[in-house]
C-alpha cells in the first residue's frame, strides 16, 4: 500500500540533500564550536556559514539570527523578554494564534499582570485591522504578536501593513512566521517587523532546530545562562549539524520556490475542484488562504466524524483535523471556534496541507478515501 502524506503543516519530509549535508557535518565537523583548536574552528565555521546563509536569504544581518531549538522556544523568549526587559505592559494578539503564543501570553498575564487584548476575527478568518488600530489608539508600551500564516486554516496576514500600523503607534511587532518561512519571499530589511520565529522541520529541514530574528537594536537578555554561545543570549553547545541542515533546507526551498509553489498551488486547486464534484455541500474554512493549506468543512453525519482520520489512516493517507500539537484533544479547534457557527463547528473539518512531494494521484486517493468513510 502506497503511503500518502498530506499533513505538511504539522511537519515535512527532510530533503535528501539536507540529510547528506548533515551526515557530512557529523562525520567531519564534530568539534565543539567554542573550542579554539582546528576541530572547533571547523565546526564554528560551519555554524557561522549557516547563519550567514540564512541571513542572506532573508536579507538581514547574521547578527540578527539567533539559533534556538524551535519556534516555540523563540516565541517564549521574545514575549517574556518584551515584558521583563522592554517594559511592555500590554500585549495585543488574536485568539487564532498558535498555542505557543497564546499560552505564553496567558502565563505572562498571570505572572506580571500585563494587559492582554484580543483583536476581533472576521468570518473570513482574517483579523479585523480596524479593531487593531482602535486598540492601538490607547498609547501604552505595547507588543503586537500575530502569525503570518495560520497553521490550521492558512489565512494570511498582511505583514507589511500590520507592521506599519504597529510602528506608527510605537508598538513592537512579533510575527510567528513558522508556516511561511521558505514558502514565500521575506525581505526583513524592508519588512516592519521587530521579531520573527521559525522551525526548520516546517520547511523540509531537521526537527530540533529553529531561529529567532531579533531586529538590530532590540535589547535582549539571555534565554539560557551558562556560556557565551549565540552572542551570550543562549548558552549551550550549538547543534552544528542541525543548523547546517536548516540553512541547507532554507536555501533549497528558496532556490526552488517558484516552481514548487506553482506545483503545490495546482495541487490545491485540483483538490478543491474534485472535492466539490464529489461533495457538493463542502465548505472551505477561511478566505484567500495560503497556497499549501486547505481546511474544509465536510458534509458528513456526526457518527462518521470520529472515523474520518482512522479510515484514511488505514488507507495509508495522513491528514489532520487541526494543529498537531492539539491532536490528542477532543475539544473543537480554537481557531475554527472564532470563525464558524456552533452548527458548523460540530461538523467535521479536515486540514489538508501539501508539499512539492505530493502528486495529483495523491489527491485522487484522498478523495476516494473520503468517499469510503
Amino acid at each position: 500500500m502506497k503511503k500518502i502524506y498530506l499533513d505538511n503543516a504539522a511537519t515535512t519530509q527532510i530533503r535528501p540533500e539536507v540529510i547528506l549535508e548533515m551526515i557530512q557535518v557529523m562525520q567531519n565537523d564534530f568539534g565543539n564550536p567554542s573550542s579554539t583548536h582546528s576541530y572547533g574552528r571547523s565546526a564554528k565555521n560551519a555554524l557561522e556559514t549557516s547563519r550567514k546563509l540564512i541571513a542572506k536569504i532573508l536579507n538581514c544581518t547574521a547578527q540578527e539570527i539567533i539559533f534556538t531549538t524551535n519556534a516555540t522556544e523563540a516565541t517564549n523568549w521574545i514575549l517574556r523578554n518584551a515584558v521583563k526587559e522592554l517594559k511592555v505592559n500590554r500585549i495585543i494578539t488574536s485568539k487564532i494564534e498558535h498555542h505557543a503564543t497564546l499560552y505564553t501570553v496567558q502565563q505572562l498575564e498571570k505572572e506580571f499582570g500585563i494587559e492582554v487584548q484580543y483583536i476581533k476575527i472576521l468570518a473570513s478568518g482574517a483579523i479585523d485591522q480596524t479593531d487593531l488600530v482602535q486598540l492601538l489608539s490607547s498609547k501604552q508600551p505595547t507588543l503586537v504578536t500575530l502569525m503570518h500564516v495560520n497553521n490550521e486554516t492558512g489565512t494570511v496576514l498582511d505583514i507589511e501593513k500590520i507592521g506599519r500600523i504597529c510602528h506608527q503607534h510605537k508598538a513592537l511587532f512579533h510575527c510567528d512566521t513558522v508556516q511561511s518561512i521558505a514558502k514565500t519571499e521575506l525581505n526583513l530589511h524592508k519588512l516592519p517587523v521587530d521579531f520573527i520565529v521559525a522551525s526548520a522541520h516546517k520547511f523540509h529541514g531537521p526537527k530540533g532546530i529553529g531561529f529567532a530574528y531579533i531586529k538590530k537594536g532590540s535589547l535582549m537578555q539571555p534565554l539560557l545562562y551558562g556560556g557565551a554561545q549565540e552572542k551570550g543570549l543562549r548558552a549551550g553547545t550549538e547543534a552544528v549539524h542541525q543548523a547546517v541542515g536548516m540553512a541547507k533546507a532554507l536555501f533549497l526551498s528558496s532556490q526552488n520556490l517558484e516552481s514548487e509553489r506553482e506545483h503545490i498551488l495546482n495541487l490545491k486547486n485540483y483538490c478543491i475542484e474534485n472535492l466539490k464534484i464529489s461533495f457538493p455541500e463542502i465548505k472551505i474554512n477561511g478566505e484567500n488562504t495560503f497556497y499549501n493549506i486547505l481546511n474544509i468543512l465536510l458534509p458528513f453525519s456526526p457518527e462518521k466524524t470520529s472515523m474520518i482520520l482512522f479510515t484514511l489512516d488505514m488507507k495509508g493517507i495522513a491528514v489532520s483535523r487541526g494543529s498537531a500539537c492539539q491532536s490528542g484533544s477532543h475539544k473543537p479547534s480554537h481557531v475554527l471556534a472564532e470563525m464558524l457557527s456552533e452548527e458548523d463547528l460540530a461538523k467535521p473539518s479536515l486540514r489538508i496541507s501539501f508539499s512539492h512531494y505530493n502528486t495529483f494521484e495523491d489527491i485522487d486517493a484522498l478523495i476516494d478515501g473520503l468517499k469510503g468513510v
